[in-house]
């Protein structure tokens, strides 16, 4: 028996990276995952792996810039499977240009449209079928740009993922007594795919000391796999080697102006 079996787990940005072994990692665990991102070949590739071991999963086309796609994948979830237990908030995504100065509202927008209005968008539509069944579990990787804004993250990406960490408490707030729980994982540096959107896309020196997706699964799992009496509201990841980063900060100065 698995510690998730009979259980709905929704997956956000399940194409690759942290979303990959996050649903590979629940799916292990006895979990139907539903897996979501834009581009429904790498959604694939994640569902075949799991399949190919045993596992349960479907893939669903979802672009969080945009609410009807939201909602309608929202209700496809809910009409198919009927409720969602643990919902991971995994997508996200970051501007070229990092400076206030010089990011156009465009990829302003766009930022927070991912990394906040899309998260709460999609909350908004799975936390009714929580309450009616009684509590779930919703985990939202941020970042710890939400910590420490500056021109790493970027300035859109630094506000949104101190916006989505605050969402996650309000949830807790409002919530927590009628069984739903929300964490917050912020993680510094990881070696997934968003890092090619750098304005100086690290190598492989750089990315060898970072954490790997695998790390922040094996943290998102644990959120959800804690007695449900217990609640990781917030959780703070760091490599353990702190690697130099003034030469990508410099590269953050220049690029847009």
């Amino acid at each position: 028996m698995g510690l998730f079996d009979g259980k709905l787990v929704i997956v956000t940005g399940g194409g690759s990276g942290i979303g990959r072994e996050t649903a590979l990692k629940f799916a292990a665990a006895g979990a139907t995952v539903v897996i979501s991102g834009r581009r429904q070949e790498p959604l694939d590739e994640t569902v075949g792996i799991i399949e190919a071991a045993g596992g349960k999963a479907q893939a669903l086309t979802l672009d969080l810039e945009n609410g009807d796609s939201v909602a309608s994948f929202a209700k496809s979830v809910l009409d198919q499977h009927g409720r969602v237990d643990v919902l991971v908030n995994n997508a996200g995504h970051s501007s070229k240009v990092r400076s206030i100065n010089t990011v156009s509202q465009e990829e302003w927008d766009s930022v927070l449209a991912v990394n906040l209005t899309g998260v709460y968008q999609i909350c908004k539509a799975i936390i009714p079928s929580m309450l009616e069944a009684g509590g779930g579990t919703i985990v939202t990787v941020s970042s710890m740009a939400a910590l420490r804004p500056g021109l790493l993250g970027g300035a859109p990406y630094s506000a949104a993922k101190a916006a989505v960490t605050n969402l996650m408490g309000d949830i807790n707030a409002e919530f927590s007594n009628q069984g739903i729980r929300a964490t917050a994982v912020m993680p510094a540096e990881v070696n997934t795919p968003i890092l090619k959107n750098r304005p100086l896309p690290p190598g492989e020196d750089a990315r060898s000391t970072m954490m790997g997706p695998e790390d922040l699964a094996d943290v998102i799992f644990l959120c959800a796999a804690l007695p449900h009496r217990t609640t990781i509201e917030q959780v703070v990841m760091s490599p353990t080697v702190k690697r130099d980063v003034s030469a990508d900060l410099e590269a953050a100065k220049t690029i847009g102006s």
